[in-house]
């Protein structure tokens, strides 16, 4: 069986079927065991073209039963995408096999969903051989749906989709769940071409192939489910393209209304424009609630398109102007000033009186306390614990506290039960395959680390492995002790970020930790959530500790967490201990702590083009603000948490950023410069979730200086809304408490968009969310800083005007007059344009 084996791996479906087709049945089936036996040998081995259809041709001719073949063919080493159907089929007609149609449907229901492509013509080449009905699971349907637009690279030219469309023989069967599965509809633009699938479908309509009143029913059924934009894209345009008649519309009014109150906005003016080519068809009891509804909505033309048709039809029907003017004056309420002043102007031209209504103004802010912060869980001393704690680790980002916490479990546990800890630790670790693709040359890297110490923890032997790569990154951070910040030799700076020196070899410190006798736990273990140690917690650790050694790089992170000041009467205590480390603690509460650094604001440019072929490169910002920083003068820093440099666009990120701030959480300013390059990525290149530590930094302490202002603008302007409510809760934290340097965030929002660094329009959500929640003189502040440097440039970026307005109404309601420079200079232009009429509501407000 050699040869076949080697005809096999080689792809030559020939010589394949040439040695099944000398075979009786008995050969056959004991060739079928050898073949699974084979695959499974070789794990590291692609199927793929020719050698996947060779692999199938023998499934077919070999196997006993379509489970059997469609487990074979179901592995993830075997890819099916280009598998040849006739050869199988022909391989199967042979030998006389009654499972085909079984074995179709059996791999059909392995399809991937995410990647439907992945054996669906394959699949769909049996099902059609066999004349039997399609499957109508999701992956099937969707596979059927990208196939539509994509033309395989090896296939000959294909007839034009609505001829392949009219002859499909899974058109009937399958069209319905085309509006049904969720997503799919971006599946229907894979060849490149949005309008080709929906054009085909409005043709068969129109030819009487397909029932137009079903097409339409669905394509209602299927925008009021809704689904992502780019999903419902498609439907959007098949209705555009099936154009319903008035009769059409009025027969199905009641699910237009519930689009144009409460789809989004693409589809809701689909629905808008259809209701009002209706005209009088549509009752106005009906359309009442709908349009109360749309006046509320942030979509602009969508609403000054609901004020038209509202007012033309209060100018046709005059008896039921006084109705049609009360639901004008909802609009009155919008957030769009423009649009309240429409509103308004519209329903008291239709005869509305607005109630007079006493204005009360505040001084501040009206924001509740701010919380303290949770203190940190216990630590664990339960088996049970500490493995359900890792396993929620792995496989997402890991939380600083939980980190904390499983490390200080890990010693405690591995120095007290390490038999019992390997049996129960272990098996969890390779079920999630920790340490699978680690690479022991990768030696500084903090995530191989942190998967080294676990195995370490749970498998002795592991442990054994290890010890000489973590007393090399011991012996080469001997020179890179914290202190003493003065009168030390210079030491050269680290080529590492500084989080990932301290962490890794922190790491290797535990690492060697593990081997010992009873250990009491981390000193460095967080008494807050922040990450913050309390100073008398670290007194009591050291006390207790005796004449046991302290680990250099557990102190080391211990005292970085304490909070800033002097405390005499604890240094006292500390140095009473008469120990080395009592004498650490106490010159540290006695104020020889972690300087502060000098900061400079620096705008860099994109790295430069590496070489003809980065495409990454054009994606880049051609322009950044970041904060850097340096020692101030006679500081040595030799882990290189004080050195900040002005790194250009498309560095390399060190990631973690969940940790920064509780490696440093009583110096909010510096931890936020050194995330800065990461922050700004979620405005700038679009980055996800990059902004998420910011109410992080606005729970730690310390002043938050230029780098937390910048980081906070660059959140505000974040491309994700995940981010931008990161952004949000870490301003109104800091609101709440007092310390938010309210003019520095609007500073920088204002020149990062006038210089085009960020998209101004991001930031206007966040803002009004955030006068919504009581911070209304905290955002007049920023907006009264932000507004020189937009209106000072020859053309205001998009957002200008809607800041103007939400500046108006702050001013007006918190009563604080602020002067902004630029502002008399844009009314003085004239003109009735968006911008100098919300700079003239302004200036009007602060009495200019």
């Amino acid at each position: 069986m050699t040869d076949f084996f080697e005809s096999l791996v080689r792809g030559d479906v020939a010589a394949v079927r040439s040695v099944l087709h000398a075979m009786d049945e008995a050969a056959r089936r004991a060739l079928g065991d050898e073949l699974i036996a084979h695959v499974r040998r070789r794990q590291d081995h692609w199927w793929w073209g020719t050698e996947a259809t060779a692999l199938a041709v023998a499934a077919v001719g070999t196997m006993s039963t379509a489970t059997k073949a469609s487990t074979l063919l179901g592995r993830r080493s075997v890819m099916l995408r280009d598998v040849d159907p006739e050869p199988v089929v022909a391989a199967a007609r042979q030998r006389g096999v009654t499972w085909l149609a079984d074995l179709a449907y059996r791999l059909a229901e392995r399809l991937r969903r995410r990647e439907p492509w992945e054996g669906w013509h394959f699949t769909a080449g049996l099902l059609l051989a066999e004349k039997v009905a399609p499957p109508t699971e999701d992956a099937f349907v969707a596979g059927w749906a990208y196939a539509m637009g994509w033309q395989r690279p090896h296939d000959p030219p294909q007839p034009p989709l609505l001829d392949r469309l009219r002859a499909d023989p899974f058109l009937d069967a399958l069209l319905p769940r085309l509006f049904e599965v969720d997503g799919l509809g971006a599946d229907l633009t894979a060849g490149g071409n949005g309008q080709a699938v929906p054009q085909a479908l409005a043709a068969l309509a129109t030819e009487g192939r397909l029932d137009r009143a079903a097409l339409l029913d669905a394509i209602l059924g299927r925008l009021l489910r809704g689904d992502r934009p780019a999903a419902l894209r498609p439907f959007l345009t098949l209705h555009e393209q099936l154009a319903p008649t008035p009769d059409e519309v009025a027969a199905r009014a009641s699910a237009y209304l519930r689009l144009l109150a409460d789809a989004p906005g693409p589809v809701a003016t689909v629905a808008q424009r259809a209701l009002r080519e209706l005209g009088d068809a549509v009752e106005l009891e009906s359309l009442s609630d709908a349009a109360r509804t749309v006046l509320t909505r942030p979509e602009k033309a969508l609403v000054r398109a609901q004020l038209s048709w509202l007012d033309r039809l209060a100018r046709q029907h005059p008896e039921r102007a006084a109705q049609i003017a009360d639901i004008l004056a909802v609009g009155a309420d919008h957030p769009a000033a423009d649009l309240r002043d429409r509103a308004m102007t519209l329903a008291q031209r239709q005869g509305h009186q607005p109630v007079a209504t006493a204005t009360v103004t505040a001084a501040g802010d009206d924001l509740p306390n701010p919380p303290q912060p949770a203190a940190s869980l216990p630590p664990i001393t339960d088996m049970d614990e500490l493995v359900e704690e890792v396993s929620g680790l792995l496989g997402r980002r890991w939380p600083a506290p939980a980190v904390e916490r499983v490390l200080d479990g890990l010693v405690r546990l591995a120095t007290t039960e390490r038999d019992r800890l390997a049996a129960v630790l272990l098996p969890v670790l390779r079920r999630e395959q920790v340490g699978a693709y680690d690479h022991m040359w990768a030696v500084f890297n903090l995530s191989i680390q942190l998967h080294g110490v676990l195995l370490a923890a749970a498998a002795p032997a592991e442990a054994a492995t290890r010890r000489d790569q973590w007393s090399g990154i011991l012996s080469e951070s001997l020179t890179r002790t914290l202190r003493p910040f003065r009168n030390r030799p210079a030491v050269e700076p680290p080529r590492r970020p500084a989080l990932t020196l301290l962490y890794c070899t922190r790491l290797a410190e535990i690492g060697q930790r593990m081997d010992g006798r009873d250990d009491p736990g981390l000193l460095a273990a967080p008494t807050s959530a922040t990450g913050a140690l309390d100073p008398t917690a670290l007194y009591e650790r050291l006390a207790a500790l005796g004449d046991r050694p302290v680990w250099r790089w557990d102190l080391t992170q211990a005292l970085l967490r304490l909070p800033a000041g002097v405390d005499e009467a604890l240094a006292a205590r500390a140095e009473a201990l008469h120990t080395a480390a009592g004498d650490e603690l106490a010159g540290w509460l006695r104020g020889d702590a972690l300087p502060a650094p000098v900061y400079r604001l620096v705008t860099v440019d994109r790295r430069e083009r590496a070489g003809k072929y980065d495409f990454g490169y054009d994606r880049l910002p051609p322009r950044r603000t970041v904060v850097a920083s340096a020692p101030p003068d006679g500081v040595t820093d030799p882990l290189g948490l004080l050195t900040v440099p002005a790194q250009p666009v498309g560095h390399r990120h060190s990631g973690w950023s969940d940790l920064w701030p509780a490696l440093l959480p009583g110096q909010r300013g510096l931890a936020a410069a050194h995330l800065l390059p990461e922050i700004a990525s979620a405005a700038q290149q679009d980055a996800r979730e990059s902004a998420t530590v910011l109410p992080m930094l606005a729970e730690c302490t310390g002043a938050g200086g230029p780098a937390l202002d910048l980081a906070l603008a660059y959140g505000l302007c974040a491309r994700h809304e995940v981010d931008r409510a990161a952004a949000l809760d870490a301003l109104l934290m800091l609101a709440a408490a007092g310390e938010l340097n309210a003019p520095g965030v609007g500073g920088h929002l204002g020149a990062l968009a006038a210089d085009s660094q960020v998209t101004l329009t991001r930031a206007v959500t966040p803002l009004r969310d955030a006068v919504t929640t009581g911070a209304r003189l905290s955002v007049w502040r920023l907006l009264a800083a932000a507004l020189p440097p937009l209106l000072a440039v020859p053309a205001p970026p998009r957002g200008t005007p809607d800041l103007l307005t939400l500046a108006a109404e702050t001013a007006a309601a918190t009563g604080v007059r602020i002067q902004v420079p630029g502002l008399a200079d844009v009314v003085a232009r004239g003109g009735a344009n968006r911008l100098v009429t919300e700079a003239r509501r302004l200036a009007t407000t602060l009495n200019l």
